[in-house]
């Protein structure tokens, strides 16, 4: 079909999109962890399909991978329903010991078997355009390709059709409820599709790429807007953005593929985190600084505005340096509030003396919800 650089270039966008949409939900559901659980768990699904099946290439193992996915969701939350364990806990006892159990099943039972744990982990694009998909002689493509695209589409199918569940489920489940919309049925046919795209991805990317994608697109989008439906185009566009700079990068530094991907990723979330407007770190600490100031506004406002009313001094004017003593306010800061005070209009200084203006009363009004 093309070269294997596109073809991987085209894999990883496919995946990055697949696991970003489903990784919306898990982002705004609090259930990131859970990603890394059945990204994990599924190995012990594959295994014992496999020895059920002796065959790599059986449809079983996808469903033993989906159903260990869920195995996992039920240990997880039955655990954490006991109150004895926090979740993260749970997620913590739960997936390192079935991840375990198939690592040790691998190394004794399917050692001469090509069931390669780093491969689960790491994945490597760069063979998956080698494995190709072949039909009366002709080839088709890579078969990841094939398998993340039929993936995808369920995911953007169920995603489509039950946007409104999802949506009620995800942030009032007590109203879906109410509604006649069950929130375990919606929660488990959302932890199957996050195991089916899990198991269907790290074949290629592995486990710890399938993480990335799943859970930093959609925790980047999540600082950029707060609409649900502008979340998940979003949490696509940066999955592919970071599969395709991943590339980029890993040609460039002759590095591991899926590592460069997900280190872009994470580039991706360190910037948004920093410069997001409204959401982002710099953006809340202007924010906060803005509120300091505006309450140090607020504060000589009504302050002036009572002194007005119970001793006028010089008319309505009040010495500058009898202000600072009743405000406790250091040289300083006292300094700086009035020359923002006077730029905005708020005061008018003579002399030695201060007064409110008209503008400034209506700021201490407010201040005091008059």
């Amino acid at each position: 079909m093309f070269s294997p650089q596109v073809e991987i270039m085209l894999i990883a966008s496919v995946v990055a999109v697949a696991c970003a949409i489903v990784g919306v939900f898990l982002v705004l559901r609090s259930m990131a962890m859970m990603s890394d659980a059945i990204s994990h768990s599924v190995l012990l699904g594959i295994v014992l399909a496999f020895f059920l099946t002796r065959d790599l290439a059986s449809p079983a193992l996808i469903i033993g991978a989906a159903v260990m996915g869920l195995i996992t969701v039920f240990l997880v939350e039955m655990l954490h329903q006991t109150r004895l364990v926090y979740e993260d806990a749970a997620i913590g006892i739960v997936f390192p010991l079935l991840f375990s159990i198939a690592v040790i099943l691998i190394s004794r039972h399917a050692a001469n078997i090509h069931l390669d744990t780093d491969a689960v982990l790491l994945g490597e694009l760069a063979f998956a355009p080698f494995d190709r998909f072949i039909y009366q002689g002709v080839d088709l493509g890579p078969k990841a390709l094939y398998i993340m695209g039929a993936i995808l589409m369920v995911n953007i199918f169920f995603i489509t059709i039950f946007f409104k569940e999802l949506k009620i489920v995800t942030f009032d489940p007590q109203l879906a409820a109410v509604l006649g919309i069950s929130p375990v049925v919606v929660h488990y046919a959302l932890m199957s599709l996050v195991s089916i795209t899990a198991v269907g991805a790290f074949d290629a990317v592995g486990s710890i790429l399938v993480v990335a994608l799943m859970i930093a697109p959609p925790a980047t989008a999540y600082l950029l807007t707060d609409r649900l439906h502008i979340m998940i185009g979003l949490s696509a566009l940066l999955g592919v953005a970071s599969a395709l700079g991943g590339y980029a990068m890993a040609h460039y530094l002759d590095a591991s593929i899926a590592g460069s991907m997900a280190t872009v990723a994470g580039l991706i979330f360190a910037i948004a985190f920093l410069f997001a407007p409204g959401r982002g770190l710099l953006s809340v600490a202007k924010r906060r600084v803005e509120q300091r100031w505006n309450f140090a506004l607020v504060t000589l406002a009504i302050h002036l505005w009572h002194r007005e009313k119970l001793s006028p001094v010089v008319g309505n004017a009040y010495a500058i340096q009898e202000l600072r003593q009743h405000l406790r306010w250091s040289s300083t800061y006292f300094t700086s509030v009035m020359e923002r005070a006077l730029k905005q209009g708020l005061i008018a200084k003579r002399d030695q003396y201060v007064q409110l203006t008209e503008e400034g009363r209506n700021l201490a009004r407010e201040g005091q919800g008059f």
